[in-house]
């Protein structure tokens, strides 16, 4: 990896376990985890093949496998990614680097209909590697196919700098909700979520 990203400088010793314990309880608990799930299963074709980018211990992944959709899971983190192995089989779950996301390299070489970055994801990757990220993410993607990104307006990555990005990257903004549950968006709204497309000509 080119540089660490802020999971590993903005966070304490032991974070990565505290985040896995965190949500084996919550599924425990029985928590609904899986909106950004149900979001994404609305707008894809049954039987997609979608990519979870940033897909931490798998809870967004394995709810979309759960929807009948092929998933292939990327994370930066070691742990995670084991968690998400052991918590979640059928999903193939892969350690990787967003800002240098090769699939092609791993036997993944066929494009995706939609790809996720839910989670905060784009507030945690290497500082400065943000564009990298989107356009990583958007060369696995096939012509007309979406990437929603959903992230914190108060993370330091202002949504015009994003939106600066996904332009470069080659995608382009469809809609914006506040939520997940696809609330409408307004101005002072704490969380975004974008949904982008790779433009089909």
């Amino acid at each position: 990896m080119s540089k660490p990203t802020r999971w590993v400088t903005e966070t304490e010793a032991g974070h990565s376990q505290w985040y896995i314990d965190r949500f084996r309880r919550l599924a425990a608990e029985g928590a609904d985890l899986a909106g950004e799930a149900r979001m994404l299963d609305a707008m894809v074709p049954p039987g997609a093949r979608i990519l979870d980018a940033g897909s931490g211990t798998g809870r967004v992944g394995a709810a979309l496998a759960a929807r009948g959709h092929t998933v292939v899971g990327v994370d930066a983190d070691p742990a995670l990614v084991e968690a998400a192995r052991a918590d979640h089989p059928g999903p193939r779950w892969l350690v990787g680097d967003l800002a240098e996301l090769d699939l092609a390299a791993q036997d993944e070489a066929e494009p995706f209909d939609a790809a996720v970055i839910a989670g905060n994801v784009m507030a945690f990757v290497a500082p400065g590697t943000e564009r990298a990220v989107l356009t990583r993410v958007a060369a696995h993607v096939r012509p007309d196919g979406i990437v929603v990104v959903g992230f914190g307006t108060d993370r330091g990555y202002p949504l015009t700098d994003f939106d600066a990005d996904a332009v470069a990257a080659g995608l382009r903004l469809e809609h914006r909700f506040a939520t997940w549950d696809l609330r409408p968006w307004r101005d002072d709204a704490d969380f975004a979520v974008s949904v982008l497309r790779r433009p089909a000509d």
